[in-house]
C-alpha cells in the first residue's frame, strides 16, 4: 500500500511541476538559482517519463514527449547555463498537444471521442459529431496558445512570459474546458433518450 501511496505522491509532485513551470522559472532567474533547480526539474521529467510508460490511453504519448523534452531543455540549458531555453517548454507542450489532436482528426477516432468513449463506450452519432467539433476547437486553441508562448519566449520579458504560461493560459485553457462542458450539457438534453 504504502509503495502505490508514494507513486500517487510522486505522480502529484511531477503534475504540480508541470503547472508551476512557468513560475518555478522565473523565480529561478529572478534569483540566480537554476544551478540548482535544473538538475532538479530534469529528474523530476526524467520520473514523470518512467511513470508515463505504465499509463494508458491516448495521451501516453504526449506525457512521454513533453516530459523527454523538458528534461532536454532542462540538461541544455544546465550545461549552456543559460535560461532561455526553459522559455520554449511550454511552445512545446502546445506544438505536442497539436500534432496529437491535430493528427487524430485524420484518423477513425479524434482524441476527444476517444476520451469520450472512455466515459460511454456507445456514442451516438451525433456526440460523435460533436467530439470532432471540440477536437478541432481545441486544435485552435493550441495553435494560438503555443503562437502567443512563442512570442512571449522570444520577447525574453520574464514577467509576460510567465504570466501568460503560468496564468492566462490556464484561464482560457479552463473557460473552454467549462465553456464546453456547458455546451456538451446542451447537447446531451436534446439527445432524444
Amino acid at each position: 500500500m504504502s509503495g502505490a501511496r508514494a507513486h500517487k505522491g510522486i505522480q502529484l509532485l511531477t503534475g504540480l511541476l508541470l503547472v508551476t513551470w512557468p513560475f518555478l522559472i522565473w523565480r529561478a532567474v529572478a534569483h540566480n538559482s537554476l544551478h540548482w533547480l535544473l538538475p532538479l526539474l530534469a529528474l523530476l521529467l526524467f520520473i514523470r517519463f518512467r511513470q508515463s510508460r505504465q499509463q494508458a490511453g491516448p495521451l501516453q504519448v504526449v506525457t512521454q514527449v513533453v516530459a523527454v523534452a523538458g528534461s532536454l531543455l532542462c540538461v541544455a540549458s544546465f550545461l549552456l547555463k543559460t535560461h532561455q531555453l526553459l522559455l520554449f517548454y511550454p511552445v512545446v507542450i502546445n506544438s505536442v498537444m497539436l500534432a496529437v489532436f491535430g493528427g487524430s482528426l485524420w484518423s477513425a477516432m479524434p482524441v476527444v471521442e476517444r476520451l469520450a468513449r472512455l466515459q460511454t463506450p456507445e456514442l451516438p452519432k451525433a456526440a460523435v459529431h460533436y467530439t470532432r467539433r471540440v477536437t478541432q476547437i481545441w486544435c485552435v486553441f493550441f495553435l494560438f496558445n503555443g503562437s502567443v508562448a512563442l512570442f512571449t519566449a522570444l520577447h525574453g520579458d520574464m514577467a509576460q512570459w510567465a504570466a501568460w504560461n503560468g496564468m492566462i493560459a490556464y484561464l482560457l485553457m479552463g473557460a473552454l474546458m467549462a465553456g464546453e462542458w456547458l455546451v456538451r450539457r446542451k447537447v446531451i438534453k436534446r439527445e432524444p433518450q
